[in-house]
């Protein structure tokens, strides 16, 4: 395991990363009357999970850094309901949810973990 130097040698940061990708993809597939909607709503939150591992690592104080941490982990549940909420109205396939929920509980155990660490 390599030397941790930035955010983006962070594994969390770099999942984050992918599931934001993965989202914007399935998002573009969702009806054009969502497009302010739910749309709107999944890719912020996406965003907001390795945007807030980054700020918060960029802090240099461990306080803050959990802090940042633990509001991503708050995007991540957010983003959990919303492709749940996606996927009744059949915006999403199963699969498709399964997938990107699958990728999103890894993030959730990654994030839960460096917590751990991180707290006194």
């Amino acid at each position: 395991m390599g030397e941790i130097k930035t955010y983006r040698d962070l594994l969390v940061w770099q999942k984050a990363m992918s599931l934001v990708t993965a989202v914007y993809c399935c998002a573009g597939q969702f009806p054009k009357t969502e497009i302010y909607g739910l749309v709107s709503q999944i890719q912020r939150c996406a965003v907001s999970i390795p945007s807030n591992i980054a700020e918060g690592y960029g802090r240099r104080s461990t306080g803050d850094y959990l802090r940042f941490l633990q509001i991503a982990m708050g995007s991540v549940f957010e983003l959990q309901t919303q492709l749940e909420i996606a996927c009744n109205l059949e915006y999403l396939t199963k699969a498709l949810f399964e997938e990107l929920y699958g990728q999103s509980r890894e993030v959730e155990r990654m994030l839960s973990s460096l917590i751990s660490k991180l707290k006194p």
